[in-house]
């Protein structure tokens, strides 16, 4: 019989990776979408990718919290099923309010996907093996990501944009009862716990505000009334839900563990890691798209370099990591990072694709050195009983990173680049002209300058975070 922790290191690879998917499998399709799916406006379609990213990532310390008091494998597993459920509505959409709702439902399911499974691997996995488990996982979440654009323009050239949806239901109908009947709850719930309303409700309604506020800022203005005030309801909201969380008994957020040294400085290192590449996938579409005129399909191909390095050196960097700890490996990994974004910033228009091929393989190899040895020191400094909270929070990072480097590279775009202009150049309709094809270029420029300041500053926060603390699982592990 198969060890429990392989069957939890497998069902949680599968769901990760097909949350992650959906992240970009449905970026590619945009176009498609857009042409034949009645009521998908443009700012409906932006909203599309917007949301599913925006309510995952507000939800995700909210259902972490729960995942302590109500069971992690019970919330996983019925995260499954809502994002399943929330696909096959997406294939179903007949306009697209409709499509955007289903979105909002898938983006609840990988919400308790994302919260719960680096908690169950941790549950699952000694302290020796862990890097090697969540180097795996994080390969998964990443290239679900990446491989989501090849994917997506494959399915769509093929079988039109619903089939970007039919794919999650065999794979989450599956993925649902094999984490019902598969996976044991190997962390005891809290009892006596209380839902902490208040505290989730200023979170939710601070994180929201906030990140609406961000994203909408580059099309109406950083200084528009609207968005001023998104952004002041979003930091009064998230400053009193601070203060409420050091007065109430049952926090949903303990702050305790940001006294923990690795855990804090991991997570401020994941957050500007995020930040610095969130953002690049879909900028390389609109220049794939847009400026050479490639398809989908192989916009997608394109950028399979940048999975690929990440691939290689994932899953190896998570097993050195077990030994050689993460503080060196990852700092080397964000350096190399930052090193590739130096080389992009004087990137031609159009410029030989090798060597842009080369410089995202160096990119992926950065990432991988980083992600999974982080991930895994992070989460074996925090006490087991915090796990399910400490895995949402890690995650909530790591998507707020993503989300606000989408929104900051949509705005430089825009700042540069008329909207009007920008949905043309990524619907790929007509070659642009010189003077759009340099205001592009500059803009892109720009966000990779700002992307090597950020990585930099990552490697220097990764290199102070300490000597790394593990504690070691006293849950035993079932066969």
């Amino acid at each position: 019989m198969v060890e429990h922790k392989w069957r939890v290191l497998t069902n949680t690879t599968i769901g990760t990776f097909m949350a992650s998917l959906d992240t970009s499998i449905v970026l590619i399709s945009l176009p498609t979408i857009g042409r034949e799916l009645p009521g998908a406006d443009p700012a409906t379609l932006l909203w599309v990718v917007l949301t599913y990213n925006l309510v995952t990532t507000t939800l995700l310390v909210s259902f972490g919290r729960f995942s302590d008091m109500f069971g992690r494998v019970r919330l996983y597993t019925m995260g499954f099923a809502i994002f399943t459920i929330g696909s096959l509505f997406a294939s179903l959409s007949v306009n697209g309010a409709m499509l955007l709702s289903a979105r909002v439902v898938q983006g609840v399911g990988a919400g308790f996907l994302f919260s719960n499974s680096t908690a169950i691997l941790t549950d699952a996995f000694p302290v020796h093996e862990r890097g090697r488990a969540l180097g795996v996982n994080q390969v998964a979440a990443l290239s679900g990501s990446m491989f989501g654009l090849v994917l997506g323009g494959i399915l769509t050239a093929i079988l039109g944009w619903r089939s970007i949806f039919w794919v999650n239901l065999p794979i989450g109908l599956v993925g649902t009862l094999w984490a019902w009947i598969g996976l044991e709850e190997l962390h005891p719930q809290e009892s006596g716990a209380k839902i902490d309303w208040i505290g989730n409700l200023l979170f939710g309604i601070g994180l929201t505000t906030f990140l609406v506020g961000v994203t909408l800022g580059g099309l109406d203005g950083w200084f528009s009334p609207a968005i001023l005030v998104l952004l002041v309801t979003g930091l009064s909201s998230l400053t009193g839900f601070v203060f409420y969380e050091r007065v109430v008994k049952s926090p949903m957020f303990d702050l305790a563990l940001l006294k923990i040294r690795t855990f804090l400085m991991g997570n401020l290192a994941s957050l500007l890691s995020s930040l610095a590449r969130g953002s690049f996938a879909f900028i390389m579409t609109f220049y794939f798209q847009g400026l050479l005129l490639d398809n989908a399909l192989t916009a997608g191909i394109l950028l399979l370099p940048l999975s690929l390095g990440f691939l290689v050196t994932g899953p190896v960097s998570g097993w050195l990591s077990d030994t050689k700890g993460a503080r060196f490996l990852g700092t080397l990994g964000l350096v190399i990072t930052a090193g590739g974004y130096f080389i992009m910033v004087d990137f031609p228009a159009y410029g030989s694709y090798a060597f842009l091929a080369v410089t995202m393989v160096l990119l992926g190899v950065g990432q991988g050195m980083f992600a999974a040895p982080n991930r895994a020191e992070v989460m074996s400094s925090v006490p087991p009983e915090r796990r399910g909270i400490s895995g949402a929070i890690t995650s909530t990072f790591l998507n707020a990173g993503n989300l606000g480097s989408l929104a900051l590279g949509f705005s430089i775009l825009v700042s540069t680049v008329p909207l009007s202009t920008l949905t043309t150049i990524f619907a790929g309709q007509t070659p642009p002209t010189a003077l759009d094809v340099g205001g592009f270029m500059s803009a892109l420029h720009l966000i990779f300058y700002i992307s090597l300041g950020l990585a930099l500053l990552a490697a220097l926060l990764n290199a102070l975070r300490g000597h790394e603390a593990r504690l070691e699982d006293p849950i035993p592990n079932p066969k």
